[in-house]
């Protein structure tokens, strides 16, 4: 009996600092190693770099930060900002308060930080950079937390279709994989305490949330994974509720 041995798709991969973390971009497939390729992947680092220069809270110069201080009013800087709240607004009415953008600061009182999507917001945005590259499929990682975005002309399930084999980290030992994911298309994105401590703000208590454990979410965008997986951390059984009810794509492991 003849077995057919098929070739695996070419790869490469690309990795920047960008919004204080790694930032990778893997491609599979027939774009890999072409100029296009690179292009397109240049493309997508420099809507994450004009992301970071809007939104970070680490430069004194985002157009974040000159708001926040009152230099300007939000029709002076980007219209993503406007974006950024109406997201915000969204995410709490959806989430039933369990995700906020009023967040402490170092001084002790709340401000405007849509750090908790942003990232997720950002790589959504990189990925249409990717979108029209022929036969292939892109992986884009930002700490952790990625998108995989397969081009136009491959199949998002079955023969010809691109997986990747994504690995849950166990929250409690660290050196384990709990599971894993196979995605050809959607995001996946984890929040939980096992990395950065007691960093998620609870805004109903109004305390960071200090609990081991981690929520995992998958779905169409990085977006909504992101703002799920926080909100059904830090939530209770009202959230888990709502996620039910209002992102019927997503699903969410609780570990």
């Amino acid at each position: 009996m003849n077995l057919e041995t098929r070739t695996p798709p070419a790869r490469k991969a690309w990795v920047e600092q960008i919004m204080g973390m790694p930032i990778s971009i893997h491609l599979r497939g027939a774009s890999a190693l072409t100029p296009e390729g690179e292009q397109a992947v240049q493309e997508a680092f420099a809507v994450l770099r004009e992301m970071d220069r809007i939104f970070s809270t680490y430069r004194d110069d985002s157009d974040l930060m000159r708001l926040r201080r009152e230099e300007v009013d939000v029709s002076e800087v980007s219209p993503l900002i406007q974006e950024a709240l109406a997201i915000g607004e969204r995410a709490e009415r959806d989430t039933r308060g369990a995700f906020t953008t009023l967040l402490p600061t170092g001084e002790g009182d709340l401000a405007f930080d849509p750090t908790g999507l942003v990232k997720g917001w950002a790589v959504d945005r990189a990925a249409q950079c990717l979108l029209d590259l022929s036969g292939t499929s892109s992986c884009i990682n930002a700490g952790g937390d990625l998108l995989v975005v397969p081009s136009g002309d491959l199949p998002r399930e079955g023969e010809g279709s691109i997986a990747w084999r994504v690995g849950i980290e166990n929250p409690r030992d660290r050196s384990q994989i709990a599971s894993t994911v196979s995605l050809t298309h959607g995001a996946v994105a984890t929040s939980g305490t096992a990395a950065r401590g007691a960093h998620l703000y609870d805004p109903r208590t109004g305390e960071m949330v200090g609990r081991s454990g981690s929520v995992t979410v998958v779905g169409p965008t990085l977006l909504w994974a992101d703002i799920w997986a926080t909100a059904l951390f830090v939530g209770d059984a009202e959230t888990a509720d709502a996620f039910d009810r209002a992102a019927p794509d997503y699903l969410s492991t609780v570990l």
